[in-house]
C-alpha cells in the first residue's frame, strides 16, 4: 500500500509534510516583505503609502502583492474609504496581530544579534 504525504481534513496540520497548507501560510507571514508589512502594521493602522515609506526597498507591486495575500490569509484588514481621492487603511486582524507578534520579535532579535551575524560570518570567510 502506498504511502501518502498529502494532508487530509482530518489529520492534523505538519509543517514537514510537502503538500500541507500550514507551509503556504509560513511562507507568507516569514517572507521579507510579509515580516516587515505585519511589523508596520503591528503598531497602527496604516495608508498604503505611509507602508511604503516606513518599509524602505520595497516596490509598489511587491507591497501591494504581499498585502493582498496577507488579506487574503485572514491577517490583514483592507478598508476602503469612499472619499476622492481614495483611501485605503490597511490594519491586522486578530490573526494578523498574533502572528505579526511572532515575527516582530524575531525580526528585533535579528537587528540585536547583527553584531555577532557578522562576525561569523567574517570567522567563517577567513577559513577559505
Amino acid at each position: 500500500m502506498p504511502v501518502s504525504n498529502e494532508v487530509t481534513t482530518t489529520e492534523r496540520p505538519d509543517v514537514n509534510i510537502a503538500a500541507c497548507p500550514s507551509r503556504s501560510v509560513l511562507e507568507h507571514i516569514t517572507s521579507r516583505w510579509g515580516v516587515l508589512v505585519l511589523a508596520a502594521l503591528l503598531e497602527d493602522g496604516r495608508r498604503f503609502s505611509e507602508l511604503r515609506r516606513i518599509i524602505g526597498g520595497v516596490s509598489e507591486k511587491m507591497l501591494a502583492q504581499t498585502l493582498q495575500t496577507l488579506e487574503r490569509d485572514g491577517f490583514v484588514h483592507r478598508e476602503a474609504h469612499p472619499v476622492i481621492p481614495p483611501r485605503v487603511d490597511y490594519s491586522l486582524t486578530e490573526l494578523g496581530e498574533q502572528a505579526a507578534r511572532l515575527v516582530s520579535g524575531l525580526a528585533r532579535w535579528s537587528e540585536a544579534h547583527v553584531p555577532d551575524v557578522l562576525s561569523a560570518r567574517s570567522v567563517y570567510d577567513d577559513r577559505s
